[in-house]
């Protein structure tokens, strides 16, 4: 080639590109051919019209029964068809509502064939793990429900009694996901029923790691946190290799956020991480199952105090739900809430909540659209923003007038979030008790001290009932009630107390290096100040610069969150090493 001379390339579509593209240009002309398309390509057809934008069109295509029945047979493009149903449902298509309705129908008319009814069970758990997959918890639920019905409905033999725990793990995760309580009560006490019947008949081709992993996600989201531990544990029991990579990175992390609010740290973290890398090398880093498990490593680091690489890892995995899912879809918001209360812990001391407030605000707008107004969920995204709204009052509020009228605001969300929590899951349990302590704080800001001493103590009380004196809610609490008496009531003795046993419950978790310890130490020189106890001014301030070295080393050595050249374990190495701990 001479010098100088370009050479042209030239970037062009397939003959089988072109063709798909022409039949989807003149679909409605080609229609009544497509039954007679292998799946692949049916698919490809469907796509090109999402491709297009015709949304009108493929969205009364994809509410008929039978033609997304196709569509979801073709399992690797699972991403792709979230991202159809998604657009369609942005649209303002009722799809989703529409193939839930035609399910229930056909439920209801499937007759006595043994045939019929079995291709229609199988079809029942495709699409309702596809609706909960996609976000849409309501419509997924209804389609598990009429499906459940058909299982109960066939002969009584152990194969189809693993089919109705299979529809019974897909329905609690439903259920559990969408706060779905009583129904989910229903369902687990049914997949116990299965699950003794089937050890009765001395069955042993079940496998019940998923099933056990969705007992402890709904014992997870009630705060039951003894019974989630309990039952994670169970799940991690029943790996081994032969199962599926998608149902050992799913009890993996849910077996991590049971160990985190167990505090058992060195567990999560081993746990957690071969998750990420199981879902890295099976899924790919732009899959919806990496999203998830990044979420729950999320959990981890803000718990385990690396809040930095936490929001990192927030950040990257609301990157890939909004990706998938658009702006409107109850995982994104999921992941709006949880990097906004992220960037919350993280900017504390610095004041600067714009962004936190901006998630936290999505994520509302997001709920308030596909929620009800009373729903459970907008409690913990109300909480949220409610404790942005405080911080930015006391902070950077202009004039007093508005540090009202924020803090009001504050309130309002608290009450709302503390309501919506009583009803669910009543006085007693630590959802309630932690909207309890976050009122306290409020009512402190507020310089309402007397109700905020009666919401702290309301919060210690019911937190040290379900969790033990020596819980880090406990110290949390309790070092807000020190703050309480050491700032506003002139109760210095009462304080110190409180401090020391919030200092204590720390550094047990934590160790010395732990973020929070901060807030103590220096509520210890304010009460030593103030009591004019000088020498323990001094080792206090001692205690705090030491504290404040020890910390710097501890950001500074903090290795970034994701080892892109690390790969999994055998799972059997995993196991045998959690249980040796």
């Amino acid at each position: 080639m001479a010098e100088g001379r370009e050479s042209r390339v030239f970037s062009t579509k397939s003959l089988y590109e072109l063709s798909i593209s022409a039949v989807a240009d003149k679909f409605l002309l080609f229609k009544k051919h497509s039954a007679y398309l292998p799946e692949n390509v049916f698919f490809d057809l469907y796509y090109q019209l999402y491709k297009d934008k015709k949304l009108c069109l493929l969205g009364m295509e994809l509410s008929d029964l039978q033609t997304f029945s196709r569509m979801l047979k073709v399992t690797n493009r699972r991403i792709h068809l979230l991202q159809i149903f998604q657009a369609l449902m942005d649209h303002g298509t009722r799809v989703g509502k529409e193939l839930a309705l035609s399910y229930d129908v056909c439920h209801f008319g499937i007759g006595e064939s043994t045939t019929a009814k079995e291709n229609l069970i199988n079809l029942g758990l495709r699409l309702g793990g596809f609706l909960s997959d996609a976000g849409w918890y309501s419509e997924s639920e209804k389609v598990l429900l009429a499906c459940k019905e058909l299982c109960l409905s066939a002969s009584q033999r152990p194969q189809n009694w693993c089919r109705t725990l299979d529809c019974c793990h897909k329905l609690l995760h439903a259920q559990a996901a969408y706060c779905a309580f009583r129904g989910a009560e229903k369902t687990h006490a049914l997949a116990l029923t299965m699950v003794d019947k089937l050890e009765t008949a001395r069955y042993e081709g079940a496998n019940h790691a998923a099933l056990y992993t969705e007992f402890s996600v709904l014992f997870f989201t009630r705060s039951e946190y003894h019974l989630a531990y309990r039952w994670s544990v169970e799940a991690l029991k029943q790996l081994g290799p032969m199962l599926p990579a998608r149902i050992t990175i799913d009890v993996l992390r849910q077996a991590a956020k049971s160990c985190v609010v167990k505090r058992e740290f060195q567990k999560a973290g081993l746990l957690i991480r071969q998750a990420v890398y199981l879902a890295r090398e099976v899924f790919g880093t732009d899959h919806p199952k990496y999203s998830d498990v990044l979420i729950d490593y999320g959990f981890y680091l803000l718990n385990y105090d690396s809040i930095i690489n936490s929001v990192t890892v927030y950040r990257a995995a609301l990157g890939i739900r909004k990706a998938i899912f658009g702006k409107t879809n109850l995982h994104v918001a999921i992941a709006h809430e949880d990097l906004a209360y992220a960037l919350y812990v993280h900017e504390y001391s610095s004041g600067k909540f714009q962004q936190a407030s901006d998630h936290a605000d999505k994520a509302i707008d997001i709920m308030e659209k596909l929620l009800l107004e009373e729903h459970l969920m907008l409690a913990s995204a109300k909480r949220v923003k409610a404790l942005i709204l405080e911080e930015i009052a006391l902070d950077s509020a202009p004039a007093p007038v508005s540090e009202q009228d924020l803090l009001h605001k504050s309130e309002c969300l608290h009450l709302s979030a503390l309501h919506l929590a009583k009803t669910a899951f009543g006085e007693r349990n630590v959802q309630t008790a932690k909207h309890y302590g976050n009122l306290g704080r409020l009512y402190q800001s507020m310089r309402k001290f007397q109700e905020a001493e009666a919401m702290h103590l309301k919060a210690i009380s019911i937190k040290e009932e379900l969790l033990g004196p020596q819980d880090y809610e406990v110290g949390l609490s309790i070092g807000h009630l020190a703050s309480l008496y050491n700032f506003h009531m002139n109760r210095y003795r009462d304080a110190e107390k409180l401090y020391y046993r919030s200092i204590a419950i720390s550094l047990k978790l934590f160790g010395k290096s732990y973020s929070g310890l901060e807030y103590d130490y220096r509520g210890l020189l304010h009460v030593y100040t103030k009591l004019d106890e000088y020498h323990k001014v001094l080792e206090y301030t001692d205690t705090l610069t030491h504290w404040k070295e020890l910390r710097f080393r501890h950001v500074q050595s903090e290795d970034p969150p994701i080892d892109l050249m690390r790969r999994p374990q055998p799972i059997e190495d995993v196991i045998e090493t959690f249980f040796s701990m």
